[in-house]
């Protein structure tokens, strides 16, 4: 058995090792044919189109710009919506606003100083209107000639209450002192708010 063992050895060592040959692709990726995939497919060149809408005249062109039918009554009356008032009427509709402040502010016992600073501002309106309409036919219109005395009349009253406010504790409610009695002042704030309704309605009228 031992002589059958150290046969077998010698016979292995004796045959020439089977080694493998280096293959000359090896690490070069797949070295087959590739199938070719541009077959059968047609390359596709960008053609020209043409657009789907004609093209536009010139915005700019003069010419092709219609004028502003101002001739047609339809266009001037309704389409510009000219100013149908006078400027007369205009000044005295942005005054109503104004006599309106006053008036609230006496219906709501507000303090002298903001009654007086309305009616200053009231004063200063009506001075610059009686500038502008002297000598002019509006200077005749009753309304006008409304507003003046309601003017000159909320000044008084103005001026009746800052001095009351500053001499009443100090005057007795006899002699020049009564004219700054709470009573008479609130008599006359009663007798503007009437004169403020009633130049408000004739305002209204003149338009």
């Amino acid at each position: 058995m031992k002589n059958f063992i150290i046969a077998i050895i010698i016979t292995f060592l004796a045959c020439p090792v089977l080694a493998k040959a280096p293959d000359a692709n090896e690490g070069k990726g797949y070295v087959g044919t590739l199938p070719d995939l541009t077959k059968g497919f047609a390359t596709s060149e960008p053609k020209n189109t043409k657009p789907i809408y004609e093209k536009t005249k010139d915005f700019n062109s003069s010419s092709e710009i219609k004028p502003a039918p101002r001739e047609n009554p339809a266009f001037v009356n309704i389409i510009l919506k000219t100013d149908k008032n006078s400027p007369y009427l205009n000044d005295i509709n942005d005054l109503l606003p104004l006599l309106e402040n006053i008036l609230t502010c006496i219906e709501n016992d507000e303090s002298v100083q903001m009654f007086n600073a309305k009616v200053y501002f009231l004063n200063k309106t009506v001075d610059y209107l009686s500038d502008k309409y002297n000598g002019k036919p509006e200077s005749s219109y009753f309304s006008f000639k409304k507003l003046l005395e309601l003017n000159t009349y909320t000044k008084s009253v103005a001026t009746l209450r800052a001095e009351a406010e500053k001499y009443r504790p100090y005057l007795a409610y006899t002699g020049a002192g009564y004219l700054y009695n709470e009573n008479v002042i609130n008599q006359q704030l009663d007798y503007l708010k009437t004169e403020i309704e009633d130049t408000i309605v004739v305002l209204k009228d003149a338009n």
